[in-house]
């Protein structure tokens, strides 16, 4: 039995059986063909959210959709019992393309968070000084949503239900490094930090606030963690957003985009950093499996690609996009601040809009956008997103703006 096409008989089953974590909004999907989605009606969205950052393809890639289905015909999943060769591949290219020396491959972002805080602890405790085993993350941060990763999550409204918390965190305020070289002791093992947060209202790190971390973190002997589940594999117009800062992390994580959709995430570390771990202290069951290793081998070739121009296109599209949404912002006087880097962008508006009622009308519209708290909507589009699309939105949020003013 298929409901595909009987949205009606999902959403009940999905009030039913479903446990109610997400409520979705009353609409569903048959179909996508690049920055667009199709509804059973065939009324089509542009995807301006991107799966919340995870299409950087957009939808129903040819070359994408190629390699996870001749994979699929191939095998799935063996373990990691064995060699896996798309495993392989995928761990030199990432490491081939930035700083780091080892990669270590699980299912999400929060599984990828989680390896880099169990390695850094791990780090000082193989080096004889298990007493250092406290992290400093950003007040407003998001890492994830097991129990120690809203631990380390920056926003109490995440970890008060779930009390007891994991211990061994402590929190800051972002871009204020005075607070943190306050706060680093001789328990601190390693900083945490994402460059943009974008759960919080995309916020990005000041370029010189993240440098002083960096050198606090060498001078003080402790690891630095880069977050990049959000920003990493093209997202803010470099393969990594760590590259716009001059800096290099011990630690970086990943996930959202690197499989254009199939479920991945990545710790990668330098060789120093991964002597905090060794043999069977850590594992994931499907984690870089076939399957998930080709799909992201196939994004990073061509996000990676001369040919493609795509992060020549992020970097295109993102200035046209900062430019058109300023000026509206100018003429509406409905937009207080226009934020972010790359194709990670918030949009705040003024206290007469509301961000949940602007996404209502953007989807009326046939525009796809997350909000965030009271007035801030985030967009993070395929990285394939045209100039001529990206104006298609600025034009429908003129109107929505321009109809909100009367």
């Amino acid at each position: 039995m298929s409901i595909e096409n009987d949205l009606e008989l999902a959403k009940l089953y999905d009030s039913k059986y479903a446990l109610n974590v997400f409520n979705p909004l009353p609409i569903a999907f048959t179909h996508g063909k690049g920055v667009w989605l199709y509804d059973p009606e065939g009324r089509k969205y542009m995807d301006m959210i991107g799966g919340i950052a995870v299409n950087s393809l957009g939808h129903g890639n040819r070359e994408l959709v190629k390699a996870i289905s001749s994979q699929a015909a191939k095998v799935i999943h063996t373990s990691n019992y064995y060699v896996i060769p798309q495993r392989s591949e995928l761990a030199f290219k990432l490491c081939s393309h930035s700083f780091a020396d080892k990669a270590f491959f699980c299912n999400s972002g929060a599984e990828a968070n989680e390896a880099a805080i169990k390695l850094a602890r791990g780090y000082f405790y193989y080096k004889g000084q298990p007493e250092k085993n406290e992290i400093i993350t950003a007040k407003m941060s998001f890492h994830g949503r097991t129990m120690a990763t809203i631990a380390a999550t920056g926003q109490e409204k995440f970890r008060i239900p779930f009390a007891p918390n994991v211990p061994g965190f402590k929190y800051v305020d972002y871009n204020d490094y005075a607070a943190l070289e306050t706060m680093v002791d001789d328990k601190t093992c390693a900083v945490m930090l994402e460059l943009i947060q974008g759960e919080s209202g995309v916020h990005p790190a000041d370029v010189t606030y993240v440098k002083q971390v960096k050198k606090l973190c060498v001078e003080r002997g402790i690891l630095l963690i880069i977050d990049e589940v959000q920003t990493g594999i093209g997202r803010t117009g470099r393969l990594f957003c760590y590259e716009n800062y001059d800096i290099v992390p011990d630690i970086m994580t990943l996930a959202k985009g690197l499989a254009g959709g199939v479920p991945i995430g990545a710790m990668l570390c330098t060789d120093e950093a991964a002597t905090g771990m060794k043999p069977g202290d850590h594992g994931s069951t499907f984690g870089g499996n076939p399957l998930a290793c080709a799909a992201a081998n196939c994004v990073l070739d061509q996000i990676i690609s001369s040919d493609k121009n795509i992060l020549s296109n992020v970097n295109n599209v993102s200035s046209f996009l900062f430019e058109k949404l300023n000026e509206l912002a100018v003429k509406t006087g409905k937009i207080k601040q226009v934020r972010g880097k790359g194709l990670l962008i918030g949009i705040e508006f003024d206290d007469s809009i509301q961000s949940a009622g602007m996404k209502q009308l953007l989807m009326q519209n046939g525009f796809l956008v997350s909000s965030i708290g009271a007035s801030t909507i985030r967009l993070a589009p395929p990285l394939i997103i045209t100039q001529r699309e990206a104006a298609m939105f600025v034009n429908a949020l003129a109107k929505i703006l321009k109809a909100n003013r009367k």
